[in-house]
């Protein structure tokens, strides 16, 4: 499975941006789907995730109410819809694919991981 994400850039405190993360080569609908992120000098921290149905998702606490997340899985895409950005969101943001087909925050449970796209909001 190789996983592209993108959607990535500047933007100002307030503003929005949405991510996407397409999926190629073995890809699976039977999978959850997350959002990570990680900023300079920082630990890779959850964001968000989906499950294999889209119907159920769990947020990390510094994104809950900002950040939404959503699959198509007819286009094996995920998004990350993020409003309200502010500068502590800046990191570079991972989309992964989960080994269990329902949400998870725990790193361990990822198999499948992005290159990244960077995010920089400015003050």
């Amino acid at each position: 499975v190789q996983l592209q994400a993108s959607g990535g850039g500047l933007v100002q405190a307030g503003g929005s941006l949405r991510l996407s993360c397409t999926a190629s080569g073995r890809t699976s609908s039977n999978n959850g789907m997350g959002w990570f992120r990680q900023a300079p000098g920082k630990e890779r921290e959850f964001v968000a995730t989906v499950d294999w149905r889209g119907s159920s998702t769990l947020y990390g606490g510094s994104v809950r109410g900002r950040f939404a997340i959503s699959r198509d899985n007819a286009k094996n895409i995920l998004y990350l819809q993020m409003n309200s950005l502010k500068p502590e969101d800046t990191a570079v943001y991972f989309c992964a694919v989960s080994l269990r087909s329902t949400v998870t925050s725990d790193r361990s449970q990822y198999r499948y991981w992005g290159q990244g796209t960077l995010v920089t909001v400015s003050s």
